[in-house]
């Protein structure tokens, strides 16, 4: 099963249970879909596959490219892209979406939740320049976080070297977590700060309680974090990163026509 079946299985185990859908939701934004196609794109330009259901239009999106090729056919034309793009791409469309149609895990989403899914991942972390005075091993973190922030770290390829996840304290009493990035690539950090705020937005944490930062390796403060933090090791990449495909970037999604 993908992440995303294991996460639907979960689900379903608690219809009633708001954590378990709202880490469903999370996995789908987190995933790379695979959305079908009315024709091959054109440029930075896609024509979403539409089908009209009970008055709904619904696009269909997949998992693997197996399950779409299984679905549409060995010549159909798609496009790979994240479920956090493909959300916000859908949502001003006023698209809904039937997620792994033809599987035992298939899931549709009308437009209005689309729009919700598209809403939450659009709250965007706030920029403060604030260091805390004491750093602690981490505690206390619900088990979901842990879960969506490994899985999210996962993706970054390349984007900076390791993390570490600390407590902190601050001068003025203030308590809480932080998420230390250190030698992130230069104009990565917003992309960066906004993985963290999906994986907290989808956690049941509340806001604020998890502050993302960026250093150097040559920074005292990273000698604190080896020794108290949890670590996490981040895939690298031995080539540059290359936006190849519609959908790639995200700070560039492709657009319907």
């Amino acid at each position: 099963m993908t992440p995303l079946d294991e996460a639907f299985t979960v689900m379903e185990t608690a219809p009633d249970d708001a954590k378990l859908r709202l880490a469903w939701f999370d996995r789908l934004a987190a995933s790379e879909m695979f959305l079908l196609l009315e024709e091959e794109a054109a440029g930075d330009s896609i024509k979403p596959k539409v089908f009209a259901v009970d008055g709904a239009d619904l696009v269909v999106a997949f998992d693997r490219e197996e399950r779409l090729v299984a679905f549409a056919g060995d010549v159909a034309p798609f496009v790979g892209m994240s479920g956090r793009v493909m959300a916000g791409m859908l949502a001003e469309a006023g698209l809904g979406l039937a997620v792994n149609l033809g599987t035992d895990f298939e899931t549709v989403l009308e437009a209005e939740a689309i729009g919700w899914l598209s809403g939450t991942l659009a709250q965007a972390p706030e920029a403060v320049e604030d260091r805390p005075d004491e750093v602690l091993p981490p505690e206390g973190l619900p088990e979901t976080l842990l879960t969506a922030l490994d899985a999210r770290l996962a993706t970054t390829h390349g984007r900076a070297s390791l993390a570490y996840l600390v407590a902190t304290k601050y001068d003025d009493g203030r308590r809480g977590h932080l998420l230390a990035f250190v030698e992130a690539m230069d104009g990565y950090e917003g992309a960066l700060a906004q993985l963290v705020g999906d994986a907290l937005s989808f956690s049941g944490l509340e806001a604020g309680s998890l502050d993302v930062g960026f250093f150097k390796a040559t920074d005292p403060m990273c000698a604190t974090f080896a020794k108290v933090g949890l670590r996490f090791d981040l895939p690298q990449l031995a080539d540059p990163i290359v936006a190849a495909a519609p959908g790639s970037d995200p700070e560039n999604p492709p657009r319907l026509r």
